[in-house]
Formats: structure tokens, sequence, C-alpha cells
């Protein structure tokens, strides 16, 4: 009978996972804790089938920097219609990144304020990751612009806004702030309206001539857009042939819960990545006959975004 007893017990004990120790055995509790990996954003799931090899898999850019990627790209072919087509995205992790705004000699409009470098400054370059063009010029589509403590041009409220906090957060809005940003924005630009909301394009994104002059006055051209995602990491990206409600769409299947569109027409579209650190091997990751690799290394024509890797909490760009 004992025996019977004793092969229920460690039956159960077997089925439950819990091992009794030893009589006269003293039983310990050991706690562990595991720090979960860092957020790489998930693959896009395939709309053209067969999917091509790696076709949006993210992969990092700045493998170099030491710490897990702050720069991750992925191209993916976003219209089954059209399997020629290739959109090109660009993930930035804000918690580790800086975003800077710099003034081009031209754009993003006249004004006899200080334009500062107009170009990546040298004496920041050692800790650049990548480079993107900016919105439209101002007498193309008036807004605001303010970096470096100075106010370009006067804020709009109802325009969408990609603008970055003291606290080091990033986020792209529906700007209701009035004409001058408060002490606790770094940087804001401004560029239509929005072009997403809530994961949702919004209704004058179908309102074809609300998004800028294309080229030829064809309603589908190179598009870039930029988005925030539901974690606040920013989503850069850039399609041929596109129209302001497609360009959406794309940005929806992202992630983006925010987004705004940047420039537009085949001239202007460029995210440059850099191999190591002071703008080392520049490489552009989006394929544009019209633009250089090193284009923000020296004077710019228009104002572009740079990302940097952060030391501390922000309080003003590298200028």
């Amino acid at each position: 009978m004992s025996i019977v007893l004793g092969a229920l017990v460690w039956w159960v004990e077997g089925w439950s996972g819990v091992q009794s120790p030893p009589r006269g055995a003293l039983s310990t509790t050991t706690t562990s804790t595991t720090t979960p990996p860092p957020y790489v954003p998930p693959a896009i799931a395939p709309v053209v089938s067969p999917a091509e090899s790696g076709e949006g898999l993210w992969v990092g850019q700045d493998t170099w920097s030491g710490s897990a990627p702050s720069i991750m790209t992925t191209s993916f072919r976003p219209d089954a219609t059209e399997p020629s087509i290739v959109a090109y995205a660009s993930w930035i992790r804000t918690s580790s990144t800086q975003i800077a705004l710099y003034p081009g000699y031209e754009g993003p409009g006249t004004t006899t304020l200080d334009r500062g470098p107009e170009m990546v400054p040298v004496t920041a370059r050692q800790t650049l990751l990548a480079t993107f063009n900016s919105g439209f010029y101002e007498k193309d589509a008036a807004g605001g612009f303010y970096v470096n403590h100075t106010l370009y041009f006067p804020m709009v409220n109802g325009l969408a806004t990609v603008v970055e906090y003291t606290n080091g957060s990033v986020d792209v809005v529906d700007w209701e702030g009035g004409p001058t940003p408060g002490s606790d924005v770094v940087m804001a630009r401004q560029n239509l309206a929005l072009l997403v909301d809530n994961h949702t394009a919004t209704a004058v994104s179908t309102v074809p001539g609300d998004w800028g002059i294309t080229l030829g006055r064809v309603p589908a051209v190179w598009r870039t857009g930029l988005g925030i995602d539901d974690r606040g990491n920013l989503i850069y990206v850039a399609a041929p042939t596109q129209t302001a409600a497609s360009l959406a769409q794309i940005l929806i299947k992202l992630g983006v819960a925010r987004g705004m569109e940047l420039d537009i027409n085949p001239e202007w579209p460029i995210f440059v990545t850099y191999g190591g650190p002071g703008a080392a091997a520049p490489s552009l990751f989006v394929p544009n006959p019209n633009q250089i690799p090193n284009r923000f290394l020296y004077l710019s024509t228009k104002d572009f975004f740079a990302v940097f890797q952060r030391n501390s909490i922000v309080s003003s760009q590298p200028w």
C-alpha cells in the first residue's frame, strides 16, 4: 500500500511540474528577472504573392553604433495590381535618437533670420545616423517652421506637424498650439493637414487638389510621408506613383497612428543612412537618381531632417 501511495504522489507531483524536496532539506525559491529585448517593428505582411526575398523584413542600418538599431529599413510592394511599384520605409527609434531640422539656403522660404549651417554641422557628424527630406516650400504650402529657438514662420492651427519636445519625445500631431510654440518645444515643422489619424485615412486624403502641385499635373507621383506609431517611434516612407490617398494606405499598413505628407515629385525624395561614425559611407536607401548620398553634407537647397544618436535629454539640436 505504501508503494502505491508513493507512486501516486510522484505521479501527481510530476504531472504538476512540482518536485518535493527530500525530507529534512531546506526549500528555497530563487527569482530571476529577464530584461526583454529591445522592441523592433513587426515584418510587413506581403501584399504581392509570392513575396520577394527579404520583402517586408526590417534591417538595422546603424549596427556600428554599438546598441540596438535606431534606424531600420525595409521595402515592400504595396499594390497587388501594380507589382513593379516598391515602397521604401524607414523606422526610427525615438528613445535613442534626436531628430534635428535644418533650413536650406532657399527652403522653407524667404527669411532674414539666420539659416544656420544649411547642412549637417561638421561638429555633429560623429553621431549622425540618417538624413531625409522635409516638406514643401513655404510659398507652396504656408505652415509653421520652428527650430533653434527661432520661429521662421508662425505655426498654423489645424496643420499636420512633426514636433520634438525638450523631454526627448517626438510626435506627429494636428497642431492646436497657436502661432508660437511653447517653451517645451525644440522643433516643429508643418506641412498640409494630417493624412492619417487614429490609424485611419483622413477625409481630406481623397481630395486631389489638397496635396501639392505634381510634375506634369498627373495625380500619382513620387510622394514621401512621415508618421508616428503607437510606441512613439517615427516611420518615414517614400514610394513612386502614389496619390495622397494611396500614400495614406501605405502609412497605415506600416502601423502609423498619425501621419503627414512630406515632399513630393521625383526630385526630392531622399533617405540617407551612414555606415559609420563621422557620416562615413553615406548610402541612398531610397533609390532616387536625382539625389546623391552626401547631399546633406554640404549646403542644401531645401530644409531637411537629420537623426543623431541621443546622448542626453534633448534641450536643443546640434547647430
